[in-house]
């Protein structure tokens, strides 16, 4: 095998962010970009000499092109073996599953998650530890120093691979073994639930409609949904992936699923929708008249995981980003567990996952999952419900309510501003920082007295390491929140994300309409950012 040691010089925007680096296509369409990054992330690692690389991504535009690039670099930098999915797909849990089964040293994952796809889209890379999760931050802080430094990449002069057969083939002295994506994960779902009462709960006449958004977890929607459970042939949805999407946002939220959710608020609907996005993590759970908020999701599949048989002893914790509602808090009180409050990033559960602190996680944007793998799983959640519904042998929407009669319920929002000006954006960051300490005491309205003001700092308990500036917060003494933050995966400008929170006790008012009762937060939090008058925008970009 020759080694080809190839000139280049750095770009200095190749900075990770919460899930690694998301860019235009037309940014790592530029020359020796891919390169230049795949390079940094072996430049900054140690210990991979002969071991196994898993390879794969959500199927968008240049990610065929990528992974070849990656797959010589592999071999040049003197790994022994990749695997990489079919037609180079991988969803994002599937790919964590695969790095902890088959024990390898790593993975890179080709995505940009919820972001477009297509010629003009986003593209996105991002590297995986041995534990399946996302590199931490001290390696991916390493992979940004050593990115503005770069003058050389390693590669070999090799045809490309056929990643549409499956099988082994050579790249130099490496082995790539090209593998069906989606089995692995199917035979690990398989061990959690109980596909024989979910299988029944179809053969009763149950309907679904699983939406894949033209994505990547349509391959395994139809494998298991279809396949092995039994649901009818037209349950998946937009199941055969495309690179631009079929010009979508796969992004599962009230906006780009509307005709699921406008579909499931009739008599004629099915009794269950759900969805997921580019690659496979995320998940949208809407009942019939009756949609789920991400953060009622995890703390209802947190109360009942029980009920499926991969959780049947209980559960150790819970943990939940920042910005996720409280009311996976109050379960975790209820069931006396462990609960953690993490800033935005699954990396930073990976910690707590790994020493057996916690078993379920999840955030609001529309992620949850739990340490079968180190990612958030979309198709996951959409089984551990369907495993709750053939137990309880109720409908969604009577399982909300019930849960509310037990627990309470936060009245949750998320408003957001997309693609503002960074300047401005950050501007409108700080100047909110610096009122924060004169806050706590004053008393907005008639009753919002505040009771914290605070730049979220996480402490971890495992490691001790720390992380700073992680959102703002305005906690209020009847356990009502507001929380800003910029969000790390955008490609454009920034995106400002305001989080707004109402506790309801549970023997409270729960059928208010959730923009309505958290008018006086919207106002409020408005009043003290100033984000209308700040960006120019009158309405939100996306609200959920």
């Amino acid at each position: 095998m020759t080694i080809l040691t190839i000139k280049t010089t750095p770009y200095g925007d190749q900075k990770p962010g919460t899930s690694g680096l998301r860019k235009r296509v037309t940014v790592y369409q530029q020359p020796n970009y891919v390169e230049n990054y795949i390079q940094a992330i072996f430049d900054s690692l140690e210990g991979f000499a002969g071991k196994v690389l898993v390879i794969g991504g959500d199927g968008r535009f240049y990610n065929d092109v990528a992974i070849q690039k990656a797959i010589r670099i592999a071999a040049a930098n003197g790994f022994g073996k990749v695997l990489v999915g079919q037609g180079g797909l991988l969803s994002t849990p599937a790919a964590s599953h695969l790095i902890r089964h088959y024990k390898a040293f790593g993975g890179l994952v080709l995505s940009a998650s919820h972001n477009p796809g297509g010629p003009e889209g986003d593209f996105g890379i991002k590297y995986n530890i041995g534990n399946g999760g996302p590199a931490p931050e001290k390696i991916t802080d390493a992979v940004f120093a050593r990115s503005k430094v770069i003058d050389s990449y390693k590669t070999v002069d090799a045809p490309d691979i056929a990643l549409g057969q499956i099988g082994t083939q050579k790249v130099g002295d490496m082995v790539v073994e090209v593998i069906d994506p989606v089995a692995d994960y199917a035979r690990l779902m398989e061990t959690l639930f109980d596909f024989a009462a979910i299988r029944g709960l179809f053969a009763s006449g149950f309907r679904m409609t699983f939406d894949a958004m033209s994505a990547v977890t349509g391959p395994y929607a139809h494998a298991i949904l279809e396949g092995i459970l039994g649901a009818p042939k037209g349950t998946v949805i937009n199941g055969v992936p495309s690179p631009s999407f079929n010009d979508g946002h796969p992004d599962p939220n009230l906006v780009y699923c509307k005709d699921m959710y406008d579909l499931l608020m009739t008599p004629e609907g099915p009794d269950f929708g759900a969805a997921s996005d580019g690659d496979g993590d995320r998940n949208l759970i809407i009942g019939r008249n009756r949609f789920v908020t991400p953060s009622d999701s995890l703390a209802l599949l947190a109360a009942n995981a029980h009920l499926a048989p991969g959780y049947k002893g209980g559960i150790a914790g819970i943990a939940r980003s920042m910005p996720t509602s409280a009311a996976a808090d109050r379960v975790a009180e209820k069931l006396g567990i462990e609960m953690h409050e993490t800033p935005t990033g699954w990396k930073f559960f990976g910690n707590l996952l790994d020493a057996g602190r916690v078993t379920i996680c999840g955030e609001e944007s529309a992620g949850t999952g739990s340490n079968h793998v180190r990612e958030k799983d979309g198709l996951w959640a959409v089984l551990l419900w369907l495993n709750i519904i053939a137990v309880r042998k109720q409908s969604v929407d009577e399982i909300v309510r019930e849960h509310w009669a037990t627990y309470g319920r936060n009245y949750y929002t998320r408003h957001d501003y997309e693609e503002v000006d960074a300047a401005i954006a950050n501007t409108l960051v700080d100047d909110l920082r610096a009122k924060l300490p004169g806050l706590p005491g004053q008393v907005f309205g008639d009753d919002l007295q505040v009771a914290y003001a605070d730049d979220f700092t996480y402490h971890d308990p495992v490691d001790g390491s720390t992380s700073a500036r992680q959102g703002i917060r305005i906690g209020f003494t009847d356990g009502s929140r507001i929380v800003l933050r910029l969000s790390g995966t955008g490609t454009v400008g920034a995106t400002l994300r305001l989080y707004l929170e109402r506790y309801e006790a549970a023997d409270g008012r729960h059928h208010l309409e959730t923009q309505s009762a958290l008018e006086p937060l919207i106002a409020l939090a408005d009043e003290l950012a100033g984000v209308k008058a700040r960006t120019g925008r009158q309405e939100p970009s996306v609200i959920t």
